[in-house]
């Protein structure tokens, strides 16, 4: 396919255009100007600002994936013959894509436990079943996982429920992308989210990007970086591909920008995967060889500096340079516009969240960030770069194991109950349950927990041994095909665009937006409150302390959450003040940090090893695509890249030369837990001894290991092998689930 010069730009305008023309231009453009934050990434616009609108009030504030996400939901209903004709087998013959542009799903449907296909069941026999089987099961043998997609309001609600039931088996989309993120800066800093605010980068004239590619997950950002470099300051990328869209960015929304193009990073550095930690420790070496590190914040604010600075000093520019796969050259050159900055943000995402050392690859950007002052202060700190639109809230409001003690305490005191004391199973801990045959009942609120799991193999059997799973969605998944209990129930449910009743959503700078909802455009859906409601009376009785018929009101379930959640406060007013708001302590200032001690703490780490590779084999990263949003396949190309289809393998050419690979032969790809046929091998702009492929297909490649701390797999670190499939180049590639 054509190679593409920059990112954004017309290209994106004009496939924006496609879906206006193929949905109705009135259509979406109402929908998109309705005061509802967007569906897609957590850096957030919308609102009661009114749709296309940040919080500073900048318009247009929009980019492709919201109209892709929008696009979606303004689909027709799903065919009524569709599940006669669609057996399993052959719904597992659908790719991603085709899944999701089948329709919106408006009855609730059943599959099994002697049917190959799904037929309808009422709403309140689906009810029925699932409080049954969940009252069969035990609290013991039950699971719920909640998505970034739905409300603050639905997750209170359904941690709520599961608390009542008695079960701390709780869990959130994060565990498979940024809890290391969480866990590793409440260690560091006693926060767990990021602490600069959109404002902020107004004044950071260095901005430190690692392991992230917003030029296609988060696009609304390249307008950030675009004025950073305008106003003279720089953009650094830490990354192992070379990235078209950050190199260089079109900006629809603004004029210049889209007709002459954006240089994006001033400094673009190459590390090998897994390499990041090792970078950072040579900067923090330069800084204190150079003794330009604040000394007095370190000595007032921070504790751990000692035993940092002896692990820092123990660790040899050799090491340094031989597992970070960067030079010394390089390394001094990050380190002096680190040195000379003077408002510094370090951003990053799943390339640094999603490997076996990932919490300690977020604590040592801490420790870079403390060595000169940058967090604790407003116009500069870290950010992490968040993924899904309320998957910060999810966390915010409860959707976790275990309860903070500040809000458990609350919760007892302010509900007269007492909450399960267990420290209860993270994502991962639920699914190997399910494995051995522990769980019989699991419980999905909105995303696809089968598309985003490690090991795809594994995964189908986890979910094969319950007896009931149950997903609350909007349209159709890999989920519905593969992850199926010995019976499934699928329950249609409203975007937040439906809801008949305001929802409230938090983004990755800890601003929470009120959606208003809107006009139900099919019969059949229910909102998630609502559903989650009938279930709870069925489940817990007209005995529970909770009375579930007044938290129908999303009203009063955001007043309860005011009441019980800290940071949450202002929540209770907003219907009457429609004034979103920051929730405090999340934005650290006046080095005022809320940890123990009152103060910051370094942690001294050794650079991990990295993986022993032999000759033929190579280190692999999995990615998402220009043209996808999470599990979420809206279009085969990834534009960016100039890939036309997604089974590929990307390499550099020196190693595709190495492994006497010619472009576009086919190839088996093979790791420890798994391998996929027929790939096509193809050159790319990657640092050499790696290579990608596309997520969630390459997901039969990656083990289920998880990084101890904060228990999340590695998507982003396999050892794999490549040999030549001894077949003629244009066989097709076999299918992967």
């Amino acid at each position: 396919m054509r190679k593409l010069k920059s990112g954004g730009g017309w290209q994106a305008m004009k496939y924006s255009f496609k879906l206006f023309h193929r949905v109705g231009w009135l259509n979406m453009w109402r929908s998109m100007s309705a005061r509802n934050t967007c569906k897609t990434c957590a850096v957030g616009m919308g609102g009661q600002s009114g749709g296309m609108k940040n919080e500073a009030g900048h318009f247009p504030e929009v980019c492709k994936k919201s109209f892709q996400a929008m696009a979606s939901d303004l689909q027709a209903a799903i065919p009524a013959d569709f599940f006669e004709k669609m057996t399993i087998p052959k719904l597992r013959s659908l790719s991603s894509r085709e899944l999701e542009n089948s329709g919106r799903l408006v009855q609730p449907m059943i599959c099994g436990p002697k049917h190959d296909q799904y037929r309808p069941i009422s709403w309140e026999d689906a009810f029925d079943k699932i409080a049954g089987q969940m009252n069969a099961s035990g609290p013991d043998k039950t699971f719920f996982y909640v998505s970034g997609r739905s409300s603050n309001e639905a997750g209170f609600l359904l941690q709520m429920m599961a608390r009542l039931f008695g079960t701390n088996f709780v869990n959130n989309c994060s565990f498979y992308c940024h809890q290391p993120s969480g866990v590793g800066l409440t260690s560091s800093l006693g926060t767990g989210a990021g602490t600069v605010q959109l404002e902020d980068l107004d004044k950071t004239d260095l901005y430190i990007l690692v392991g992230a590619n917003p030029a296609s997950n988060h696009p609304r950002l390249m307008r950030t970086l675009m004025e950073i470099r305008r106003r003279g300051g720089k953009v650094v990328v830490l990354n192992p591909v070379k990235e078209l869209g950050l190199v260089n960015f079109k900006v629809p929304s603004d004029v210049r920008s889209l007709l002459f193009g954006s240089e994006i990073a001033s400094t673009y550095i190459q590390p090998h995967i897994g390499g990041d930690m090792a970078l950072l420790a040579g900067v923090a070496k330069n800084v204190l060889e150079s003794n330009a590190q604040s000394q007095q914040f370190i000595d007032e604010h921070t504790e751990g500096f000692a035993e940092f600075k002896d692990q820092i000093d123990q660790t040899s520019w050799d090491e340094i340079i031989t597992k970070s796969g960067v030079d010394r050259a390089t390394i001094d050159d990050l380190s002096r516009q680190y040195m000379d900055a003077k408002n510094c943000v370090i951003a990053w995402a799943m390339g640094i969240t999603h490997h076996l050392h990932a919490t300690e690859n977020v604590q040592m950007i801490a420790n870079v960030a403390l060595l000169r002052a940058m967090v604790g202060r407003r116009e500069a700190g870290v950010m992490p770069i968040r993924g899904h639109s309320n998957v910060q809230g999810m966390g915010s409001v409860g959707v976790v194991p275990q309860l903070k003690t500040n809000m458990l305490e609350r919760f007892e005191q302010k509900l007269g109950i007492s909450i399960p004391k267990s420290p209860g199973y993270d994502t991962m801990a639920c699914m190997q349950a399910a494995r051995r045959g522990e769980m019989e009942t699991a419980f999905c609120l909105g995303g696809n927990l089968f598309g985003s799991n490690p090991d795809a193999q594994f995964a189908t059997e986890a979910f094969g041994n319950l007896k009931l799973n149950v997903y609350l969605s909007t349209t159709l998944n890999t989920g519905h095909a593969w992850g199926l209990g010995q019976e499934t129930i699928i329950l249609p449910v409203f975007p937040r665009d439906e809801e008949p009743q305001p929802t409230t959503q938090e983004s990755m700078f800890s601003f929470v937006r009120m959606s208003d909802g809107g006009t139900q455009r099919l019969e059949g859906p229910r909102s998630e409150v609502s559903i989650i409601n009938a279930i709870a009376k069925k489940l817990l009785g007209s005995d529970s302390p909770i009375d579930w018929d007044e938290l129908e009101s999303h009203s009063a379930i955001r007043k309860l959450i005011s009441e019980l959640i800290p940071g949450y406060e202002q929540l209770g007013e907003i219907d009457a003040t429609k004034k979103e708001f920051h929730v405090t302590g999340r934005t650290l200032e006046g080095y005022n940090f809320p940890t123990p001690s009152g103060k910051a703490k370094f942690h001294a780490l050794p650079i991990p090893e990295p993986p022993a590779l032999q000759d033929n084999e190579l280190r692999l990263m999995t990615v998402r695509s220009e043209g996808q949003f999470n599990t979420v396949v809206y279009d085969e190309e990834d534009i960016y890249r100039g890939q036309e289809r997604r089974d590929v393998i990307l390499l550099n050419e020196t190693d595709m030369q190495k492994l006497g690979l010619t472009s576009d032969q086919r190839v088996r790809v093979k790791s420890g837990a798994g391998e996929m046929r027929y790939l096509l091998a193809r050159p790319f702009f990657i640092r050499a001894g790696n290579a990608l492929m596309y997520y969630p297909e390459a997901n039969a490649l990656v083990s289920t290991e998880v990084d101890d701390t904060s228990k999340t797999p590695s998507y982003k670190s396999i050892v794999i092998t490549i040999t030549p499939e001894e077949v003629a180049s244009e066989q097709v590639a076999t299918p992967v689930g």
